[in-house]
């Protein structure tokens, strides 16, 4: 767990990480579609999200799926995404 800490113009890897009353300013954070990252009251500026490995091949999945005609699978995957108070 990283508590209170500033990142300032640093690449941060989020896989599995825990984070509480941090800032985020103009960093690159990381997921490479291990275990989730948590963050608890943080606070991001101008970051740059990166999704690399396994994330980056699942979005390029839904890219794909985008592109082959299944836009509404697509659709409710974000759908489902943007359903707050889950």
């Amino acid at each position: 767990m990283q508590a209170g800490v500033s990142f300032n113009h640093q690449t941060v890897e989020l896989d599995g990480e825990a984070f509480e009353d941090c800032t985020f300013s103009a960093c690159r954070l990381v997921y490479a579609g291990g275990e989730l990252p948590q963050f608890d009251r943080c606070r991001f500026e101008d970051c740059d999200w990166r999704f690399e490995e396994a994330a980056g091949r699942t979005l390029a999945y839904l890219k794909l799926m985008w592109g082959v005609g299944a836009k509404p699978s697509v659709q409710a995957a974000i759908k489902e995404i943007t359903i707050v108070g889950r």
